[in-house]
């Protein structure tokens, strides 16, 4: 592999992709930036047996659709991470299977602890198998966006361009996502969800 030039380095998403148009090498700086966080996302979100396809689709796809891809956005995080989760949502039905196997068994678990950031919040090793059934009985719509805010660490902004809905949609799908989920684990409700 050979190293990026220093510009590239310094260029953002938008004109890296404006580049690749007329030398499609130049793609290659913004698979660079982006493909370990769109593979463990992928990850967490299918397994790692799927991960490597899920990454590699995410970016065939955005290569192929660069020539569309709006310019004035600068950072181009939040349009693969859409290209993800649509693909994710292709395999759909075996992530809902792997979350409702992990709610039964808690076996075969993906190379990393599953919701680890809620898990250490929790602080219960049998938090997973309960983590997994929450997210298992979520709509898909909603479970996206808790998981790309969650696991993706996007703004809701960011989840708002990728998924291609309003911001205010962003936020109702999270609090019912959040709120599903507390129910789920046997939370108690906040104060803002009793009024």
């Amino acid at each position: 592999m050979t190293a990026q030039p220093v510009e590239a380095v310094e260029m953002d998403d938008a004109e890296l992709i404006r580049r690749s148009r007329d030398d499609p090498e130049q793609f290659a700086a913004l698979f660079d930036r982006y493909v370990h966080q769109i593979h463990h996302y992928a990850a967490r979100r299918l397994g790692p047996q799927v991960a490597d396809d899920i990454t590699a689709e995410t970016f065939l796809t955005a290569f192929r659709r660069r020539d569309s891809y709006d310019l004035a956005r600068t950072l181009a995080r939040p349009w693969l991470y859409g290209i993800a989760t649509t693909l994710v949502a292709r395999h759909r039905r075996g992530e809902e299977r792997l979350l409702r196997a992990l709610s039964r068994t808690g076996a075969d678990l993906p190379p990393e602890p599953m919701a680890d950031t809620v898990i250490s919040r929790v602080a219960a090793q049998e938090e997973e198998r309960r983590i997994a059934k929450a997210l298992a009985g979520l709509s898909r719509g909603d479970r996206d966006v808790l998981l790309l805010v969650a696991w993706g660490d996007l703004s809701y902004e960011e989840v708002a361009q990728a998924l291609g809905i309003p911001v205010g949609t962003v936020r109702s799908r999270l609090h019912r996502a959040r709120k599903k989920a507390r129910a789920t684990l046997g939370g108690n409700p906040t104060q803002e969800e009793k009024q």
